[in-house]
């Protein structure tokens, strides 16, 4: 991809997500948890703006970003225990909760995985391996874990006007299915897409490097826009 290609497509991926979010701010089901839900995905848009010009994702974690800004705005927008098409999923299947708020989770895994693991191999010695799927599986919980905290203080501080942005709908174990699903999808998105995306940062970069446990050179994103 070209830096023409890979520029158009940022801001192809922005512009959309601008739409969405505009979309998403007429008649909310609840403003605050509107706030609450898309917050995440507003600062993450700001800081990626400003550090383009320095420092530029491979196109694959753009796209995964742009996806995961897409299902926290849709959660704002509806909440994520009454997202349509999933209640229409529970009524027509018979089953038990609203599963958009469990898509989230997975989504807050399989994202931040990427971005963890794109990081580490440009700013770290780390190279693809075993150590390096181990510490973006602990970024990842991490990362989970401290936005549980995040919705326990704002709980405390809020009271009931949180609970829709909780969403455990009436699950006692919803905290440790939220982090679990976390970790399934940090696990899922390495094992899915690490070829893609080493392939991607070597085509980004240009230099290769060998990777431990692994015959074939593997390109490593460590020059370029860094």
């Amino acid at each position: 991809m070209t830096a023409d290609q890979q520029r158009n497509l940022a801001l192809g991926l922005l512009g959309s997500y601008l739409a969405l979010l505009a979309w998403s701010l007429v008649n909310p089901k609840d403003y605050f948890i509107w706030f609450l839900e898309t917050v995440p995905a507003i600062v993450a848009a700001v800081i990626l703006v400003a550090l383009y010009p320095r420092f530029r994702f491979t196109p694959l974690v753009y796209v995964l970003i742009w996806l995961h800004a897409i299902v926290l705005t849709v959660g704002g927008h509806y909440t994520y225990s009454e997202m349509p098409l999933f209640n229409w999923l529970r009524d027509e299947f018979g089953l038990a909760r609203n599963y958009y708020d469990r898509v989230g989770h997975v989504f807050q895994g399989f994202v931040p995985a990427m971005i963890a693991r794109e990081i580490l191999i440009r700013k770290s010695p780390l190279r693809p391996g075993k150590w390096l799927f181990f510490l973006v599986l602990c970024v990842a919980l991490s990362i989970s874990a401290f936005y549980e905290m995040i919705e326990w203080w704002v709980a405390v501080a809020t009271g009931d006007a949180a609970t829709a942005f909780l969403a455990t709908q009436g699950d006692e174990w919803d905290t440790q299915w939220d982090m679990f699903l976390a970790l399934f999808g940090a696990a899922a998105a390495q094992i899915a897409l690490s070829r893609r995306h080493d392939r991607q940062l070597g085509e980004f970069t240009g230099k290769i490097a060998p990777v431990g446990g692994d015959s074939s050179p593997t390109r490593v994103a460590n020059q370029g826009r860094e």
